[in-house]
């Protein structure tokens, strides 16, 4: 029989021997143990290592700059930016500021090497206590680590990616250098970054300049700057400076006097600024951005580069100065035809109703003319050219930037009225006829291109008999210009001549072509009148003058576009005819009322039911033109609400206050050789004779001045006369 033997643990009363462990093998776990930690450090320290920043990327510090855009008067106008930065070395930065964020921040920044381990030990016992995060821990090499290098999560494997980070930083660079970059870096809030930044943006001057208050509520800001903002949070703002300063006394930086004079003071931060946000000439500056962002791309935000403009911001000012005068006028008006019309009504939220009769609602004036200008705003748009070069000198671009981006100056296509007829009556000039050629100022029909016929008639509603294309395009006579098209220079020759003076908009060849039915661009436009002021040279509009390098190297230049379009002859004519116009035709008002009184042209245009007012106008210098109407065509402006009412109040101001603001001369056109002045009858436009009862100034090309005298006033009748009276006295 097998005996089966029990395992010792199944004998009942057994108890094993303890067998005592080899010290040497106790060891040998113990190292083993210590090789396994370290090949986890060395291995999570390859893992966390292998997305940080080279040793390349942390000896060459490049932060992100701001793009700034200059007027051409030196002007910032704009800067374009995801982190707005403007640098400055250590020593340009007040002792009072480096002190208090060290006092705040890091009071052992000296002395540690890019961690403070006690620090961070002390911050997670907080931590874990209260169990909730009150506590950071982050030396300024860690806080510059994760602004330069990484992001804000939360993360552990994110803070060993910082200490690894901070200490590669310490081991690159020299204390100094390490707190200029951190001070040039840090976010202050707002999309302001660095000390200089955050020095103009909140006090409105350089750091430079900053006293002990205002340093330590930028130190302040450092923790979190959007809850401390101080523009919208001035209490919890100022309770942090204060905070700031009681370390700053604490760490002996300020005495106990400096401490108490800097709490009681108010922060003093400047007020929410419109041009601040949006800078000068929002419209033009959003344009100079999209076209840079097209060749730059995304490092125009961050690139530093210094773009040079045509702008000028002193004629900027004196446009937005004229237009928010005049706007808001008529705007005034425009409401009160509304509300009186009971139209409003339409406008008003139903839910106000169910509360309020409509009858009390029309006692409340304030709230009727705000509820009036939202809905229905009247636009405008404006732009200034320096005719010689294209350099664009102003723009607006509609009333309010802010609330309406759509750039009516580059992007609207309107009807031009009237202000069209200059290209009609430079087709006649420049192909053979005088200023003194006469056309029946008498009903016409003209054909639509949707084939429907339109019998146009005068603003005024007068007729006449022959009258000179001078008087036509002085008093903006419809008939006359219709006839022009239909008898002189066909619908295609207007349309070429509006293509060869800058148009790209299409110009169908039809009669009404004549009295401005195609749509236009107001730049264009308003460049096209540039041509009579530049003796026959288009100048392409041009915006940026250069783009140079945060180094200063240039990257970009532009030079003015220019083009011989019309003859110098034809040219002086026409500056000569849209002259008359301010001189004693429809825009009189500008040298009357206005007291514009330089040489210069220009035209009114008005189109049907008054949906587009205009004026545009120039000197030698200066081309300018205005378009006001409302962004839907098929709203009228008002019973009588023309160009001379409502766009030439805003041009003629502009002008002056352009011209003596920046000093021009006063300039006339210069005649060419080509052309003569000459004295001609009126009545016969032959040569005048010392018996014609009108005689008139009148330009010719030089192949064109009459050669014949007068042949009806002759002085035969007077000499009959005499000879009669004579022969009585014989007798």
């Amino acid at each position: 029989m097998k005996r089966f033997i029990r395992s010792h643990d199944q004998v009942e009363g057994f108890v094993p021997k303890t067998t005592p462990v080899d010290p040497k093998n106790w060891k040998s776990w113990i190292a083993i143990g210590g090789c396994i930690l370290l090949l986890i450090f060395v291995l999570s320290f390859y893992i966390l290592s292998r997305d940080l920043p080279s040793l390349t990327q942390l000896e060459h510090y490049d932060p992100e700059l701001a793009t700034k855009i200059y007027s051409q008067d030196g002007v910032v106008i704009k800067e374009l930016y995801t982190q707005k930065r403007i640098y400055v070395p250590l020593e340009e930065i007040p002792p009072f500021l480096i002190q208090a964020v060290l006092a705040t921040e890091d009071h052992i920044f000296y002395q540690h090497w890019g961690i403070n381990v006690k620090r961070f030990m002390y911050a997670m016992l907080i931590n874990i206590t209260t169990m909730r995060y009150q506590q950071g821990a982050s030396t300024i090499t860690q806080q510059l680590a994760r602004q330069l290098y990484l992001n804000l999560e939360k993360k552990i494997s994110r803070k060993l990616k910082e200490w690894i980070t901070a200490i590669q930083i310490e081991r690159t660079y020299t204390k100094n250098e390490i707190l200029e970059m951190y001070l040039n870096q840090m976010n202050f809030g707002h999309g302001n970054y660095g000390v200089q930044a955050a020095a103009i943006e909140f006090f409105g001057k350089n750091v430079q300049q900053l006293h002990l208050s205002e340093c330590a509520l930028l130190a302040g800001l450092l923790q979190r700057p959007s809850s401390y903002y101080p523009i919208r949070y001035p209490e919890r703002a100022t309770l942090r400076r204060n905070l700031v300063l009681r370390n700053m006394l604490k760490r002996n930086y300020i005495t106990e006097d400096e401490y108490n004079e800097a709490v009681n003071l108010p922060l003093e931060v400047q007020d929410y600024d419109y041009q601040k946000e949006f800078g000068i000439a929002p419209y033009f500056t959003e344009y100079i951005r999209q076209q840079l962002q097209e060749r730059y791309q995304m490092d125009i935000y961050r690139g530093g580069y210094s773009v040079y403009t045509t702008l000028d911001s002193r004629v900027q000012a004196a446009a937005e100065k004229e237009i928010n005068k005049n706007l808001a006028v008529l705007q005034e008006k425009a409401n009160k035809r509304l509300i009186a019309s009971n139209k409003i009504k339409k406008y008003i939220d139903p839910e106000l109703l169910e509360n309020r009769s409509y009858r009390e609602i029309l006692k409340d004036k304030h709230f009727l003319d705000s509820l009036a200008t939202e809905s229905e705003p009247i636009q405008v748009a404006l732009v200034a050219i320096n005719p010689n070069n294209g350099y664009v000198l102003a723009m607006i671009g509609g009333r309010d930037f802010e609330k309406y981006k759509f750039n009516r100056a580059l992007q609207a296509k309107r009807q031009p009225g009237s202000t069209f007829k200059p290209i009609v009556y430079t087709a006649a000039i420049d192909n053979g006829y005088s200023p003194s050629f006469e056309l029946l100022n008498q009903p016409v029909v003209l054909y639509l291109p949707n084939g429907d016929r339109w019998a146009p008639s005068n603003y005024d509603n007068t007729q006449g008999g022959p009258t000179s294309l001078r008087d036509a395009l002085k008093r903006s006579l419809n008939l006359v210009t219709a006839r022009l098209v239909q008898e002189v220079v066909p619908p295609k020759t207007v349309s070429d001549y509006g293509v060869k003076l800058g148009l790209t908009t299409p110009i169908p060849p039809y009669d009404a072509v004549a009295l401005g039915s195609a749509d236009v661009i107001p730049i264009e436009l308003i460049s096209a009148f540039g041509v009579f002021a530049n003796q026959g040279i288009l100048a392409k509009p041009l915006y940026i003058l250069r783009v140079e390098d945060k180094f200063g190297s240039i990257i970009e230049e532009n030079r003015p576009e220019i083009k011989e379009v019309l003859r110098k002859e034809t040219a002086y004519i026409m500056s000569d005819m849209l002259a008359s116009v301010l001189n004693n035709g429809t825009g009189y008002t500008a040298r009357t009322v206005y007291h514009f009184l330089r040489p210069g042209g220009g035209k009114t245009g008005t189109t049907n039911e008054y949906t587009d007012a205009w004026f545009v106008g120039f000197t030698p210098q200066i081309v300018a033109g205005v378009w006001v109407g409302y962004d839907d065509p098929a709203m009228s402006l008002g019973p009588s609400q023309a160009g001379a009412v409502v766009a030439l109040p805003i041009w003629a101001p502009f002008m002056k206050t352009a011209h003596d603001t920046l000093n021009l001369p006063v300039e006339d056109f210069e005649m060419p050789s080509g052309v003569s002045r000459v004295e001609i009858c009126k009545q016969t436009k032959k040569l005048a004779t010392e018996y014609c009862p009108e005689i008139i100034s009148e330009l010719f090309r030089a192949d064109q001045v009459p050669t014949e005298k007068c042949d009806v006033h002759t002085g035969m009748m007077d000499r009959l006369k005499n000879a009669d009276k004579s022969k009585r006295i014989r007798f």
